[in-house]
């Protein structure tokens, strides 16, 4: 991948790709329901909806909860930064202007069912991740690959989850 020599500042992405034999309304409901998504992560434990939100809507937030054995546990806030049903849902991390991370699911209709993909960016702004860092900064570029590869392990299985609940409804 490309990950090779990023340093936290270059703000890394990674992207995964699924085609779910299911209409992108279909995998819309699983992936705006965020309640589902702790069961489809090692990572992420639990969410919750913000004043009064029960969904994404852009300006919604959420406080998610997640734990890692490396990293321990962690609460973020984020904020819903673009919703077009059935397209597209884009968050960001702590600060929206300086986000920790963004995630984004994007919903294509493709041969009859759903081009999917999830996309993050680390960065700019500081996350636990910038701790790990600060304690060892000749070690960043590994930190960050590593980081990075367990992000695309975990996006992977989460796709293969909305998959599964989308193809089975």
């Amino acid at each position: 991948m490309e990950w090779t020599g990023a340093r936290y500042a270059d703000t890394p992405t990674v992207e995964v790709r699924a085609w779910v034999d299911a209409p992108p309304d279909r995998v819309w409901e699983i992936v705006s329901d965020f309640s589902l998504m702790p069961g489809m992560s090692d990572e992420l434990q639990s969410v919750h909806w913000l004043d009064g939100a029960a969904g994404p809507a852009v300006g919604a937030r959420f406080v998610g909860r997640s734990r890692h054995e490396a990293l321990g546990e962690w609460e973020t806030t984020s904020h819903v930064v673009e919703c077009e049903c059935p397209r597209v849902l884009t968050w960001a991390v702590e600060d929206p202007s300086r986000p920790a991370a963004v995630w984004r699911f994007r919903l294509e209709d493709k041969d009859g069912g759903t081009d999917l993909s999830e996309w993050m960016q680390l960065g700019p702004g500081r996350s636990g991740l910038s701790f790990a860092i600060d304690g060892m900064p000749d070690k960043e570029q590994k930190i960050v690959f590593v980081r990075m590869r367990e992000f695309e392990r975990n996006m992977t299985a989460t796709l293969g989850h909305i998959k599964k609940l989308a193809e089975e409804r």
